[in-house]
């Protein structure tokens, strides 16, 4: 087994639910990762230490799921130079998911992070492993798959609607 490439962070262990949707993706796509609990508010040495030695510890991107006011990606992403990725999580405290988008995308100049949807942690997992298929060239032949794949389920949606008989004057040019 290898060193994971990506740690998937959250603030809570019910985040999981969500965030698990990003191991799903990374393991389907061949990208090694850690997955932990690391809370902003609760634990923030424990989020410090494992933020600032992540690079170090060979990871070369962190996603981080937080719900409520979501401090955790933009504190991580305040003390590395890895790429961060945002998961909003709408949580039974959230103010309908609106306080942790707003925490995680509205970050100050010189402390980016990726922001992905609501509860999106499946485009997090699918971006962190397009970052990685910069440098890794299997993780780079996995993407173009899983992207001809996603085109087959619209052609096949297609052949499905014609089949049942809808119009489509678009693709009978």
């Amino acid at each position: 087994m290898s060193k994971p490439q990506v740690g998937i962070i959250m603030g809570s262990e019910s985040d999981l639910k969500i965030m698990q949707d990003a191991a799903e993706v990374l393991g389907h796509l061949g990208v090694e990762f850690e997955l932990t609990v690391v809370s902003a508010h609760r634990t923030p040495e424990r989020m410090m230490d494992y933020a600032q030695a992540a690079k170090g510890r060979g990871l070369n991107v962190i996603i981080a799921g937080a719900g409520g006011a979501a401090h955790l990606p933009g504190m991580v992403a305040s003390v590395t130079t890895l790429p961060v990725i945002g998961v909003p999580i709408k949580s039974s405290n959230s103010i309908d998911g609106w306080d942790s988008i707003l925490s995680i995308l509205q970050m100050p100049s010189g402390v980016p992070v990726a922001t992905v949807a609501l509860n999106g942690a499946k485009n997090a997992g699918i971006l962190a492993a397009q970052i990685v298929g910069t440098f890794n060239e299997t993780v780079a032949a996995k993407l173009v798959t899983f992207k001809q794949e996603l085109k087959e389920k619209v052609d096949t949606s297609i052949r499905e609607i014609r089949i049942a008989g809808f119009r489509n004057d678009f693709d009978d040019k």
